[in-house]
């Protein structure tokens, strides 16, 4: 049985629990990923802990980009702008199926924020800051060129428009991949298992106490070092350590809204700025187009933020007034997330003032925090967290003293990137399209798999090959029941909301199909996993809750 297959949950508790680590962390999200990898890669042994689902936070409810962070050279953050300019290339080397290059376009607009000598010399910079690849430099157009790209824009007012390449991805997929290939290397990783204290020897940290969600099962986990990366309860974490630590985090809210494209058929992804001077994505993906973001303070329940019909209205006000000729309704609105940003508290400064830096906190008990920060910057989050850890270049491992290397992760392919280097991967896709047509499945449904799974696709291949020899005829569609088989074997998918949210984003961008198969897929998930009817019966109600709240 795979090592990170839901069918062998139990076997994989009782390994956690009669294990010593190097290194526990909290928090199964992508910083926590990012940092599980890299510690796994420079030789210590690993534990990983979610108290929901990898990605169920932060993590997988953001814009959906790898992006550079235009935005920031207005907050004069150079340093982060180069940061994670970078970091967009490195992680679209190491996992080309998740990161696509797409064009975007920033329309300008007499009276908005920009004009078109402060876009051109923000490009300028941010393009020499991130070392932007020539062929993804940015073009400016004229207003008429800018309407011909993307006709549905409003006339009046226009001046001009940029056109340059951002990164699109699968947030929740990449957490995942990540997640995978650290167990790939040793680390032992579950979700369901809820932190509730920490164990001392003397005034150190040297262990968790652990509540599995499910059997409600209680365990002492030990571990040399602990690591708190968990988004937006890290405050909660570091009271349980102590109340001297104070609160560090002002949490954001952002929502997003996703339509079929029919309703606002864009022609590429576009980035304006709204009456009030934030900044609006409106971004094609799959046969539907989606809106974002809010940004606005957030103190309610930080498991189920909700959209709220003011939420609702001002992002519809902002893209029909950019595309009154698509004006959007709310009954029109098919599904949509709202996320939560755990961002740095700085007093007196508004929801879009606060950086979206990173800050790292050690302290007096051994525990260390990771706070703040953005999606596209995980890898180096994670290696300032593992260099801090290890900075005596030495390290008292479970094993004996170990000499620490340097940090690899950006020389690490993802699960899914195996044989298929950026360089190679168009012809992989077009390669694999083709087989997935000759298995009977459409060239969009081929195309989703390929770019969902990367080099995995032939993992999901064997499984619809296998029911296809074996007559299937069951309720659900033979390519979703493949993918089903494939995140229970191998990604540890435990619920149906982690099969139609974190696996393959059906919940957002699929809403027809999740409604159609949601019983049949509730039975099978069922018959793999051996349920109780309690169990099953919650779970149908958490994905019913799931879909009552779009």
């Amino acid at each position: 049985m795979n090592s990170f297959s839901s069918k062998n949950r139990q076997g994989l508790i009782e390994q956690l629990n009669n294990s010593t680590f190097d290194l526990l962390i909290i928090g199964g999200g992508v910083t926590g990923a990012g940092i599980a990898l890299d510690a796994a890669a420079r030789g210590l042994k690993v534990a990983l802990l979610e108290m929901q689902d990898f990605a169920s936070g932060t993590s997988g409810r953001s814009t959906k980009l790898i992006h550079g962070g235009l935005r920031y050279l207005k907050q004069l953050e150079f340093k982060l702008v180069s940061e994670v300019g970078k970091e967009r290339e490195i992680i679209h080397k190491i996992a080309p199926h998740l990161t696509r290059p797409e064009t975007m376009l920033l329309p300008i607009f007499k009276n908005g924020s920009f004009n078109k000598f402060s876009v051109r010399l923000g490009m300028w910079v941010y393009e020499w800051l991130a070392g932007v690849k020539r062929e993804e430099r940015h073009r400016v157009l004229t207003a008429a060129q800018t309407l011909e790209s993307e006709p549905l824009l409003k006339k009046e007012g226009l001046l001009a428009g940029v056109l340059y390449y951002e990164y699109r991805t699968d947030d929740a997929r990449l957490t995942v991949e990540v997640i995978k290939e650290a167990v790939a290397r040793g680390v032992q990783a579950l979700n369901y298992m809820r932190v509730t204290g920490f164990v001392y020897q003397g005034n150190k940290i040297n262990g968790v106490t652990v509540e599995d969600m499910f059997a409600k099962n209680t365990y002492t986990i030990y571990s040399a070092r602990v690591v708190n990366a968990a988004g937006p309860w890290v405050d909660d974490l570091d009271q349980m350590d102590g109340a001297g630590h104070g609160k560090k985090l002002k949490l954001t809210k952002g929502i997003h809204l996703v339509v079929d494209k029919s309703k606002l058929p864009v022609s590429q992804s576009v980035y304006f700025d709204t009456a009030d001077k934030r900044m609006i994505f409106v971004i094609p993906r799959e046969g539907k187009t989606y809106i974002g973001t809010t940004d606005t303070f957030y103190q309610g329940d930080k498991i189920h933020p909700q959209i709220t019909a003011e939420d609702q209205a001002y992002l519809l006000k902002a893209v029909n007034a950019y595309f009154p000729r698509n004006t959007l309704a709310v009954s029109e609105i098919e599904s949509g997330w709202a996320g939560i940003r755990p961002l740095i508290n700085k007093p007196g400064k508004g929801p879009s003032e606060i950086s979206r830096k990173d800050e790292l906190f050690e302290w007096d008990s051994g525990l260390i925090t990771i706070a703040g920060g953005k999606l596209t910057g995980y890898r180096k989050m994670a290696q300032r967290v593992v260099d801090t850890l290890t900075k005596t270049g030495r390290f008292s491992s479970t094993a004996g003293p170990l000499t620490i290397s340097e940090c690899s992760t950006d020389r690490i392919s993802l699960a899914g990137r195996d044989a298929t280097g950026s360089f190679h991967f168009p012809e992989f896709v077009i390669d694999k399209t083709k087989e997935g047509e000759e298995l009977g499945l459409s060239k969009e449904e081929a195309s989703r798999l390929i770019y969902r799974y990367g080099s995995n696709v032939d993992k999901i291949y064997g499984y619809v090959r296998d029911l296809k020899q074996a007559n299937y005829a069951g309720e659900l569609p033979s390519w979703v029941y493949a993918q089903l088989l494939y995140s229970v074997d191998y990604e540890l998918c435990t619920t149906p909301c982690d099969f139609f949210i974190r696996r393959t984003g059906a919940l957002y961008f699929d809403i027809s199909m999740v409604r159609h198969c949601k019983n049949a897929l509730i039975g099978t998930m069922n018959q793999l996993l051996g349920w109780d009817e309690a169990l099953k019966k919650k779970l149908a109600d958490e994905l019913q809750s799931a879909l009552d709240a779009l």
